[in-house]
């Protein structure tokens, strides 16, 4: 991360913390990644949305307070008036998570067949679009040949009709959206869920096909972990008819993810460019071996 990124992320935290009548002495980051991650004295936690997703962090801030209702395993928002705005983003404040690590698979499993139960809340949280933001970001990259831009951009298009004739699968439901190990956080009080700013209602199966990935597209995830996966949730994904379309989806967004990356962050430019060849059949059949960026 650049240093002026980094000073940008300060300066809209300084704005933030003023507006909610708290101060910036002792502010550590903690991660810049997708949003912007402070730490505050006191245990409490900013999280400094990109320009433009005013709309999901407040979304964020309802389902997490709408969760809490439900005694829901996940992180509590502060209870203070939020989102906050400045520099054109909006902030969101969080009690800070006690000791933790990520979760595994089977961690993770228990708490999304939990969420998939739960009745619909009575406010609107819309219904997924598994294309946010792609689009963006494969226009606007800068590492990307016109080449490779023409042909995902085509990918795109393809998988957006594909999309529209999904196949009928498990009842649609209140789903995480990102439902990934960095999401579940294992802490001395038991096991949460974070980041519910892509929170809304679909198919289950999105959130499924994370975890399906890290096996069929990444070769992180034994067979053997896999299983235990499934088992704890009780359902594979793989076995369904519409998994193919939900996984070319995903793994575009995570092309896109890596060519966002690649122009703040150059040395992520080989993965990203790796990723591109995979997808264009130049890497021979899945598991690929894709490594984290960012």
């Amino acid at each position: 991360m650049t240093t002026a990124h980094i000073e940008e992320s300060f300066s809209v935290l300084r704005e933030v913390v003023a507006a909610a009548g708290l101060s910036t002495e002792g502010a550590r980051p903690i991660r810049f990644a997708e949003n912007d991650l402070w730490r505050l004295p006191a245990n409490m936690v900013v999280r400094i949305a990109r320009a433009g997703q005013d709309a999901a962090a407040a979304r964020e801030v309802a389902v997490t307070r709408w969760l809490a209702e439900h005694d829901f395993p996940a992180v509590r928002p502060l209870p203070m008036e939020q989102p906050v705005h400045a520099g054109g983003r909006a902030a969101t404040f969080w009690e800070e998570l006690p000791e933790h690590h990520h979760g595994t698979e089977s961690d993770l499993a228990p708490l999304l067949r939990r969420l998939h139960d739960l009745p619909k809340p009575s406010f609107r949280i819309g219904r997924l679009n598994p294309f946010v933001r792609i689009p963006d970001r494969l226009s606007l990259a800068r590492s990307v040949s016109d080449d490779d831009r023409e042909w995902l951009l085509h990918r795109l298009k393809t998988l957006r009709q594909e999309w529209e004739h999904l196949p009928s699968g498990q009842p649609e439901c209140v789903i995480h959206g990102d439902a990934w190990g960095g999401n579940c956080a294992v802490t001395t009080d038991g096991t949460v869920l974070m980041d519910f700013e892509r929170t809304s209602e679909g198919p289950p199966e999105w959130d499924l096909t994370s975890t399906a990935i890290k096996h069929d597209t990444f070769g992180t995830l034994s067979a053997e972990g896999y299983r235990r996966y499934c088992e704890a949730y009780g359902y594979d994904v793989m076995a369904w008819a519409g998994y193919p379309i939900l996984r070319g989806i995903r793994e575009l967004r995570l092309v896109s993810f890596a060519l966002q990356i690649a122009d703040q962050n150059p040395p992520a430019l080989g993965q990203a460019q790796y990723r591109i060849a995979c997808l264009r059949g130049q890497q021979g059949p899945r598991p690929w071996g894709w490594t984290a960026v960012g």
